[in-house]
């Protein structure tokens, strides 16, 4: 079984992305990305690789970030 850990702190996103931990992200309710990992971030957004070449940019106002961990 899965657990979620919401990120929502720089720290939170630098620790994700130092670890490659895969991530779930949300917007409005809805998933719109799962499995990648944090490559970078700022105060307006995230990027996301969920392939060889697939950068995804999500805002950190419009989505929230869940890191998932296995048990």
């Amino acid at each position: 079984m899965a657990q979620n850990n919401r990120l929502v702190t720089d720290q939170d996103f630098k620790e994700a992305m130092e670890r490659e931990v895969r991530i779930r992200v949300f917007q409005d309710d809805h998933v719109v990305g799962s499995g990648g990992i944090v490559t970078r971030f700022d105060e307006a957004s995230i990027v996301i690789l969920a392939g060889v070449s697939e950068l995804t940019y999500y805002s950190r106002k419009l989505c929230e970030f869940f890191e998932m961990k296995k048990r």
